[in-house]
């Protein structure tokens, strides 16, 4: 794997390779909020303009508000956008599911279900466009062993309808924000922390349903709130919370709960094959522990992650 060296001539000859691989054809992207999925995206724009649609299907794992947050961030962007609302589908597909590969496998070929199906309403695409990068292709066992599945490489299934470009494949994360400067994206992009294409469905260990994830979105916002209250959210690569399938026995006005656990995750990083845990101020630790127990029915523990990766990868699932 040779790193990249001059941007410039990487996203010139990307604009070029793209051309004479897609030709006049139409593409569809699954954008995804992301940086990986955004850059490929505007990489692509500029390459052959109007072929390209993008489709943002909203499957139900998303941070709160985070699909209108979304949509009106591509407002301004140039790129033509349609919101798909999938999310019953993938929560009834995921019901009973626990196993963190059968769901990753299960939201990446809905993903892909999802795209097919809107593909057919653009009129004939022949391209589907991700945003894959070099990490999520060694860390699902291209070439190597598997770590875990990523929606965007182990859950396409054998036989598509389209045919695959991924202008990315080739970049660690830092360098695709290097690319995302470099062709003007929107500072909300380049600085934005990595998701993970399966959203919150890797980071609600156990059976996923809306009640649930309702919960970690709310635990997982005033996360983030405190962590810009602080003046150290910028600062970390990533950072959020994981809800456990396990209960904990707690006290709440002098009377016995018995609550979900959430975890705190932050990591520096820069190409999201190695990682080490932040070391957050206690004082904020402590207000958010307390605002969480306080402000989220149902949830009467926090603890910290303070492991590194590896041994541990930077998602729970």
């Amino acid at each position: 794997m040779i790193r990249l060296t001059n941007v410039e001539e990487w996203v010139n000859n990307s604009i070029n390779n793209i051309r004479g691989q897609v030709g006049s054809d139409k593409i569809v992207c699954g954008l995804s909020g992301g940086v990986d999925s955004s850059v490929s995206a505007m990489l692509v724009h500029k390459a052959v303009g109007s072929q390209l649609e993008c489709i943002f299907v909203d499957h139900g794992l998303m941070r709160l508000n985070e699909p209108e947050l979304v949509m009106n961030s591509y407002k301004d962007m140039g790129l033509s956008v349609r919101h798909v609302d999938a999310s019953e589908l993938f929560l009834s597909e995921l019901k009973g599911v626990t196993d963190p590969e059968q769901k990753r496998l299960i939201i990446g070929k809905l993903f892909i279900d999802v795209f097919q199906a809107e593909a057919n309403k653009t009129g004939g695409a022949k391209w589907l466009l991700q945003g894959t990068i070099y990490p999520d292709i060694i860390e699902s066992g291209k070439g190597s062993g598997l770590v875990k599945s990523h929606h965007n490489v182990g859950g396409l299934p054998e036989h598509m309808d389209l045919k695959l470009l991924e202008p990315l494949r080739d970049l660690y994360k830092d360098e695709v924000r290097e690319v995302g400067k470099f062709i003007n994206m929107p500072e909300s992009f380049i600085k934005r922390q990595p998701f993970p294409g399966p959203g919150l469905g890797v980071r609600c260990l156990g059976e996923l349903n809306k009640t649930r994830l309702d919960t970690l979105r709310q635990a997982d916002a005033i996360f983030r709130e405190e962590l810009k209250a602080a003046g150290i959210y910028e600062d970390i690569w990533q950072s959020f919370c994981v809800l456990l399938p396990v209960k904990a026995v707690g006290v709440h006005d002098g009377n016995r709960t018995y609550g979900e656990a959430v975890v705190l995750r932050a990591i520096h990083s820069t190409d999201a094959m190695t990682a080490e845990w932040v070391k957050i101020p206690y004082e904020v630790l402590d207000k958010t522990a307390k605002r969480i127990c306080s402000e989220v029915k149902d949830i009467n523990r926090v603890v910290m992650d303070v492991t590194s990766k590896p041994p541990a990868t930077i998602e729970w699932e």
